[in-house]
């Protein structure tokens, strides 16, 4: 049984759909970059994923019809970054993290001392240990996001959705945060999509690139084993003309370079 699916899924707003009949497969332990110019339904694909937007059309999670479960069961299974977090109030970082079980409380349950170790560890995996007790709102923009991402890691879903995670962080941290992603999926039985504006990231993290236009799926790419020419013409039709050359670091780990042609 495939791990996750979608199927014929059609979503949009205010009746215009912006995705139309999108069909294709996900396996455990995949991460798998969605690619795409704005306004080509990145962000529309996700909401659609985890609920927040009615659509058409099916996903599947281990054999279970994701439309079918009520919002607490859902949050279990599916957990997702939004590009903004919409919290306005001033809360502390740890508090916020905390949020990620919820779904696991009952009505005016609070957190248990167990739980909040959990999340004390969530924020030191990120880069945050220490700011614990920091207003959320004081935080960088980059600092917000990993916040958010140890919240979604304590709630413990089988599937990860990220909207641009990337878009908030410097260099460094939005390697560092791709490789916690991949170090979240290895060795267990779950799966993650995640919307990237950098193909670079995505080609060097990445199992499997889903390329968005148009309302559609405009093909996909699988960066360990196609061929550069192949994902060079894939590619070409969203950025233009470009190249494509696997480097070597000083570490000895091979690595993907994308070059915009004239």
């Amino acid at each position: 049984m495939c791990f996750f699916t979608v199927n014929n899924l059609t979503a949009g707003y205010g009746g215009k759909p912006i995705l139309e009949h999108l069909s294709f497969r996900l396996d455990r332990g995949c991460l798998l970059g969605i690619l795409g110019a704005n306004g080509s339904g990145k962000t529309t694909l996700l909401k659609a994923v985890c609920g927040i937007l009615p659509h058409t059309g099916s996903c599947i999670l281990e054999g279970t019809a994701l439309e079918s479960l009520p919002p607490r069961l859902l949050a279990r299974r599916c957990g997702y970054i939004p590009q903004r977090s919409g919290i306005s109030i001033d809360i502390s970082a740890l508090d916020v993290v905390l949020m990620g079980f919820n779904p696991r409380l009952g009505l005016l349950e609070r957190p248990t001392a167990a739980m909040r170790e959990e999340g004390l560890k969530a924020l030191a995996l990120v880069g945050l240990e220490g700011k614990e007790d920091s207003n959320y709102l004081s935080l960088s923009e980059g600092q917000k996001q990993l916040c958010i991402f140890a919240r979604t890691l304590c709630c413990q879903g089988r599937l990860l959705l990220l909207d641009e995670p990337e878009s908030a962080l410097d260099f460094r941290f939005r390697h560092e945060m791709l490789g916690l992603l991949r170090d979240w999926l290895s060795g267990s039985p779950k799966a993650a999509m995640v919307t990237l504006h950098d193909p670079s990231l995505a080609l060097n993290y990445c199992d499997r690139l889903l390329l968005l236009a148009e309302g559609g799926i405009l093909g996909t790419l699988s960066p360990g084993t196609d061929s550069l020419s192949h994902m060079e013409k894939q590619l070409e039709q969203l950025y233009g003309k470009v190249s494509l050359a696997r480097l070597t670091g000083r570490s000895g780990r091979e690595s993907l370079v994308l070059l915009r042609e004239d």
